[in-house]
């Protein structure tokens, strides 16, 4: 660890009350880290409290979490990476267990779960459920095991950070770097830790349902794009089975009579059926069309390392 560069990231808004407290805990467990506070257009004092604890800071102008993940990832230079909340809910205590995995080669980010140790207030109404939901669909698309996707405390490797491209806005960012991480092939490992309730005086900045609906479609959209042809095929089955469903009478009684006495209920079983190879071919031309893009992906990263 002597001869690592190791970035903290702490990105804020409004967390005058608690992000003195978030540099300080850090700076005690790692005194040579460097660590930078990005500040997302807070009204409070922010940006003061994270100067007088000693930390670097950065103005994001562009609202949303992940904007100012973006904006960390291009621009910090270090070895290994420690993101975490300014909200004082994350134990430092537990950041050398978080970053050991990505210092022994053994992970490329490894994910603070926060599932299995926490109070009954340290989550708002529905999250914890809304989590669950999105990390069971993204072990059903990926076939993995993870307990929690949506975890604010993560250590990442160089590669991971420099070669990650964040598309979100907002508070999906996390769905979004741990689908990145699965299909792309990074190692990804959990952590157990504790989550802690926010201090009095400190607000949270999720919105329980607009930010659930936007996690769970960014999930959807993510669906479309790395697995389409397990997407497109499900719609297809759903077109072919309604197709079934109208046309399987209308061919017994064609059998019987030789008449077909419900000729619009003969087009639209055609034109479901229809639509459904439709929508299997779309599946199959874009399913090699996101293999030939993480060929490309893994080709163009070995190209940085050569």
């Amino acid at each position: 660890m002597e001869d690592r560069v190791i970035a903290v990231l702490i990105p804020c808004f409004n967390e005058e009350n608690t992000v003195r407290k978030v540099v300080e805990d850090f700076r005690r467990e790692l005194p040579k880290a460097l660590i930078y506070v990005y500040d997302n257009n807070s009204t409070d004092g922010t940006a003061k409290a994270a100067e007088a604890a000693g930390a670097i800071v950065h103005k994001e102008p562009r609202q949303g979490k992940g904007n100012v993940v973006r904006s960390m990832f291009r621009e910090i230079e270090a070895d290994i990476y420690i993101m975490v909340d300014g909200d004082d809910t994350y134990p430092a205590s537990s950041v050398r267990e978080l970053i050991k995995p990505v210092l022994n080669g053994e992970a490329d980010m490894v994910i603070g779960t926060r599932l299995s140790r926490f109070t009954g207030r340290s989550f708002r109404k529905f999250h914890l459920f809304g989590n669950n939901v999105v990390v069971r669909l993204i072990n059903l698309l990926f076939r993995s095991k993870l307990t929690d996707a949506l975890s604010g405390y993560r250590a990442f490797g160089r590669l991971f950070v420099k070669t990650t491209p964040v598309i979100s806005m907002g508070f999906e960012v996390e769905t979004e770097m741990t689908i990145h991480a699965l299909d792309k092939g990074f190692i990804v490992q959990e952590v157990p830790v504790d989550y802690g309730e926010r201090p009095d005086g400190s607000v949270s900045k999720l919105d329980t349902f607009a930010d659930g609906l936007l996690i769970i479609r960014t999930t959807f959209h993510i669906f479309k794009d790395y697995r389409p042809l397990m997407f497109f095929s499900g719609i297809a089955v759903l077109f072919f089975l309604a197709g079934a469903v109208s046309g399987v009478p209308v061919i017994v009684e064609y059998f019987h009579s030789g008449l077909v006495p419900r000729f619009p209920t003969a087009i639209l079983a055609s034109a479901l059926v229809s639509l459904s190879f439709l929508f299997f071919s779309v599946g199959l031309i874009l399913d090699t069309i996101a293999r030939q893009h993480r060929e490309n992906y893994e080709l163009w990263v070995k190209s940085i390392y050569e």
